[in-house]
C-alpha cells in the first residue's frame, strides 16, 4: 500500500535554522489561531512560492507598533499584503500603512484581502519601486519595515533615518539569511545583508537587536 505524501511544512517556516524542529513547532503551536483569511493567505504563499513573514514574525511586529502605539507604517516589500494587514490591525481605524510592490498582480490580490478583512481604508498602496516610493516621502513615520531585495539592504538603510520619528523602530526581516551570514565566502547577496546589519548596529542614531526567530529580525529603535 503506497503511504500517503508527507505534506512539507509551509514556506514560512523553512529560513529558520536557530529554532529548527521541536522548538520550532512549538513556537507554532503556540500561536492562536488566524482568521480564515490569513489562513487562506498563508496556504497561497506556500503553494505560489511567495515569501510572506509567517504568524511568528507577524505577531511580534503586531506587539512592536502596538507597544510604542504607532498609527503610521511604511512597508517596503509587501507580496500579497499578509504582513500588511497585521500592521492595519495593529495601528487602528485611524491609522495608515503604506503598501509598496512592484508586481501589480499582487497588489490587486492584495487589495482583495485588504477588503475582506476589513483593513482597505487604512492601506495605501503603492505599486512600483518601494525605495523610490520611500525616497519621495515627507512625513515621519511610527515604523518603517524593510522586506525588499536583500541587496538593496544597504540603500534602505541610508534613507530611512530622516524618515523615521525620534522613537520609532526600523524593523528589517530575513537578516540571518537562513545561516548564510555565517558563510567563510558569501555571495553578493550575503555581503549586502552583513554590511547592512554592520552598518545598523555601528549607527549612533540606532539601538538594535537581531531577534533570532525564523530568519531573523533585526529591530532598531531611533534614538
Amino acid at each position: 500500500m503506497t503511504q500517503p505524501k508527507k505534506k512539507s511544512a509551509p514556506r514560512w517556516r523553512h529560513y529558520n535554522f536557530t529554532t529548527a524542529g521541536p522548538i520550532d513547532d512549538y513556537l507554532y503551536s503556540m500561536l492562536p489561531k488566524r482568521e480564515a483569511v490569513l489562513a487562506e493567505m498563508e496556504e497561497y504563499a506556500t503553494e505560489h512560492n511567495i515569501p510572506i513573514v509567517g504568524p511568528a514574525v507577524a505577531n511580534i511586529l503586531q506587539q512592536l507598533a502596538l507597544m510604542i502605539n504607532a498609527r503610521t507604517v511604511f512597508e517596503l516589500g509587501s507580496a500579497i499584503g499578509y504582513s500588511t494587514i497585521w500592521w492595519a490591525k495593529a495601528v487602528g481605524e485611524k491609522g495608515s500603512v503604506v503598501y509598496t510592490d512592484g508586481d501589480s498582480k499582487n497588489a490587486e490580490r492584495a487589495r482583495a484581502y485588504f477588503q475582506r478583512t476589513g483593513v482597505a481604508d487604512r492601506v495605501k498602496l503603492h505599486v512600483g519601486d518601494a525605495l523610490e516610493a520611500l525616497s519621495e516621502q515627507k512625513e515621519q513615520f511610527d515604523i518603517i519595515f524593510n522586506d525588499v531585495d536583500k541587496d538593496d539592504y544597504p540603500r534602505v538603510l541610508r534613507l530611512v533615518a530622516p524618515r523615521l520619528r525620534k522613537g520609532g523602530l526600523f524593523i528589517t526581516d530575513n537578516v540571518l539569511w537562513s545561516g548564510r551570514i555565517a558563510d567563510k565566502n558569501p555571495d553578493a547577496t550575503t555581503k549586502a545583508i552583513l554590511e547592512f546589519s554592520r552598518k545598523l548596529y555601528d549607527s549612533k542614531e540606532f539601538f538594535t537587536t537581531i531577534v533570532p526567530i525564523r530568519d531573523g529580525l533585526a529591530v532598531a529603535l531611533k534614538r
